[in-house]
């Protein structure tokens, strides 16, 4: 199994562009957010527990959660936030809008793709995840280390 250090070197070789790099600022973020608004509001077929909101994005987050966290417990916490941040602005959402959030995820995920393909036109080089599909849960967390690194963690 790779190392963070690892993943990160490689995912970097293709962001190495200011453009594409602020774009990833803004879209990976977004694309993240948009994965748990477009499964938010698919029924689950049981309920654990009655007052409990189990989504298929939060259980879906497990495994990549879990991905996190063998790379780094750093990375792990730091993107466990994010993800309870996520939870709770798509719940803000819910309670303060009426446009189904699967809409507004739909129409937001295009957008900072288009986005992201434009930043690799820019950069002259292809979407790591092209080459590895698990590099579509590394742009997060290679994001998630610039912020660890700017507040002086390890990880």
């Amino acid at each position: 199994m790779k190392t963070i250090h690892q993943w990160f070197a490689e995912y970097g070789v293709s962001h190495q562009n200011p453009t594409n790099k602020l774009i990833h600022w803004f879209a990976v973020p977004s694309i993240y957010f948009t994965v748990f608004g477009l499964l938010w509001q698919i029924p689950m077929p049981f309920s654990l527990f009655a007052e409990q909101q189990i989504t298929w994005p939060l259980l879906l987050a497990m495994p990549a959660l879990a991905f996190y966290f063998s790379l780094s417990f750093a990375i792990g916490v730091g993107m466990t936030l994010f993800t309870a941040v996520v939870v709770m602005l798509i719940r803000f959402y819910e309670q303060n809008f009426s446009l189904d959030i699967w809409l507004v995820s739909l129409l937001l995920f295009v957008v900072m793709w288009v986005f992201q393909f434009i930043g690799h036109k820019i950069e002259g080089r292809k979407p790591s995840f092209f080459q590895d599909l698990q590099f579509l849960l590394i742009g997060p967390a290679w994001l998630m280390g610039f912020i660890l690194k700017k507040l002086k963690i390890n990880y």
